[in-house]
């Protein structure tokens, strides 16, 4: 069926442009996401020097478990109200938007009192020690007293395209990166604030991506879902934690993996090697945005068909998104080569040795981009069909199991370099993995 307006429906047929416009809103918003966090990174590198940007990356992992819980809300939740959409239940549909964005404000303030708590003992273990100890301490207490907006800011940027308002997803997502990057050269730059002013900034661009959305949705509004009175329905909400698993097991497997990774890394190269790993990470996320993005846009649209049986959508949104994921795969590899340097002196630019050393780890990592899209997106596609054990299989061996073995296994022959390609390995396998699933379960699911 098609609008009658320029709105796009999840009901609409998606041929590749219009899947492009209805997505885009979603990638800019992932990749606009990525590029205000980075500015943390850039500000601190710069104007505050390496043992802080060094700290900053090494607690931002454990920082990233507590905030993952909103991508699990909202990938799962999103997954199951747009299935019940497909379905033509749309007032179960706002009574399950509601349980989900309710029950995870509450999750928030929970995991916001546990961090601040134990944030100290927490860096110790992993690690830290001294004056990196101490900024861990600073940054990461900061940033846990705004995690209930954090949450549901992670959140809503799944739910919108939900609702059919990714465009305003898109705008609330520019509103908090401009606050961020605006507060970020404010109280770093001018006022010599180091990682006390970017933790400040960071929290109230979150407060600002995590109140817009729920002020919107708590009101009249002309979008699917609106905030309103629900009961408990744990069963529902259990559907919901195994259908997010997959991105909740992706996003702690990468924290832990990333502590592991500076585990390595001091013990090979030091703090230099924490930092070069750091801008590594800043990077890639505006490079995986764009297929996060795209598996964020997607996602809605392929359960909606999903609970509306409709197989011959399925086969075609798949089979073009697979085309569109590789193109821009290519593109990505093709970015990465040959920016590398660039990329790198805008970080580190003031040392050489670690200029030098993240140059060239860049040039090794951008293979990654080659391979990572399709088992983003391959997950992404079974947690939308309600799958979540096997969507959560791709993301468990993607970023724990592969990553894991091989950054203990490679370092022992390859030393230094064997780290970075720790991560193209992993992706490698897990295409393997994800490509023999997405051909056994076809039949299952008929796309």
């Amino acid at each position: 069926m098609k609008s009658k307006t320029n709105e796009i429906r999840l009901s609409d047929h998606f041929d590749t442009r219009r899947l492009l416009r209805f997505t885009a809103p979603s990638i800019i918003m992932m990749i606009f996401t990525s590029v205000y966090g980075v500015v943390d990174g850039f500000f601190v590198s710069n104007f505050a020097g390496k043992t802080p940007f060094a700290a900053v990356n090494f607690i931002m992992p454990l920082l990233m478990i507590f905030g993952c819980v909103g991508f699990m809300f909202g990938t799962g939740g999103g997954a199951l109200i747009a299935k019940t959409l497909g379905e033509g239940d749309e007032k179960r549909a706002n009574d399950l938007f509601s349980l989900i964005v309710y029950t995870s404000l509450a999750v928030g303030v929970l995991l916001a009192v546990i961090g601040v708590i134990f944030i100290r003992p927490l860096a110790a273990a992993l690690g830290a020690e001294g004056e990196m100890l101490d900024t861990c301490v600073v940054y990461g207490r900061i940033i846990l007293f705004a995690l209930p907006f954090y949450i549901l800011q992670y959140e809503f940027q799944c739910l919108f395209a939900t609702a059919g308002k990714p465009k305003l997803g898109l705008f609330v997502t520019v509103a908090a990166g401009v606050t961020n990057m605006v507060l970020d050269a404010l109280l770093v730059a001018v006022f010599p604030l180091g990682v006390t002013g970017a933790a400040v900034a960071t929290a109230l661009s979150q407060a600002v991506g995590g109140v817009i959305p729920l002020a919107y949705f708590a009101r009249k509004n002309s979008s699917t879902l609106k905030l309103g009175g629900c009961r408990p329905d744990f069963r529902a909400l259990g559907k919901v934690c195994t259908n997010g698993s997959s991105e909740l097991m992706s996003n702690i497997s990468m924290s832990l993996v990333g502590m592991l990774y500076n585990a390595q890394l001091m013990a090979y190269a030091g703090e230099d090697g924490v930092a070069a790993y750091g801008v590594l990470m800043y990077v890639s996320m505006i490079f995986q945005a764009i297929f996060i993005g795209y598996a964020v846009g997607t996602a809605p649209v392929v359960g909606y068909h999903f609970g509306a049986e409709n197989k011959e959508e399925l086969h075609g949104i798949l089979r073009r998104s697979l085309f569109l994921v590789g193109g821009v795969a290519l593109l990505m590899f093709a970015a990465g080569e040959l920016c590398s340097y660039p990329l790198s002196r805008l970080f580190v630019g003031y040392d050489e040795a670690l200029l030098a050393m993240t140059s060239h780890a860049f040039t090794v990592f951008s293979f990654s981009f080659l391979l990572s899209g399709f088992n983003i997106f391959g997950s992404s596609f079974f947690t939308a069909l309600n799958d979540g054990l096997t969507s959560a299989l791709i993301s468990f061996l993607r970023t724990l199991v592969f990553q894991v073995a091989a950054v203990l296994l490679f370092p022992l022959l390859f030393e230094l370099d064997g780290i970075w390609f720790s991560i193209v390995a992993a992706e490698f396998l897990s295409v393997i993995v994800t490509g023999a699933l997405l051909l056994g379960k076809r039949k299952r699911y008929g796309y």
